[in-house]
């Protein structure tokens, strides 16, 4: 069993950057593939980016690419989502989730644990 508490999230102008953190406790973080969703109102749960159990491999989905880079340092026990030239699209709830084993990692129920996420706002 691991526990996953997001923070970082706020309002942030078109074009800023924010870094959201994914703090773990329970187990190591270097057992579990990370992820990052977010959810805007009304829409479904999406992937945002994942990264491999030692962080080596990270994926994007292709509306962040380029603009985002999800990291962890399995030392503090802990995953970061640095959001850099934000737009409004953005704005969501982001989660983070832990998963283990092999498999997909870009559809929510392949995922074991979840935060409670954390907004960003993205203001034009």
């Amino acid at each position: 069993q691991v526990q996953l508490v997001e923070s970082g999230g706020g309002l942030v102008q078109a074009g800023g950057s924010l870094r959201l953190s994914c703090a773990a406790s329970g187990r190591t973080l270097s057992s579990y593939i990370m992820g990052w969703f977010h959810q805007a109102p009304g829409k479904e749960r999406e992937f945002v980016a994942a990264n491999s159990y030692n962080g080596d491999t990270a994926y994007y989905a292709d509306s962040v690419k380029g603009r985002f880079t999800i990291s962890r340092d399995n030392a503090k026990n802990t995953v970061y989502l640095q959001m850099n030239s934000l737009k409004p699209e953005d704005t969501a709830v982001y989660y983070c989730a832990a998963k283990s084993g092999g498999g997909g990692f870009v559809h929510r129920y392949e995922y074991d644990y979840w935060g409670q996420g954390t907004q960003v706002t993205v203001s034009s």
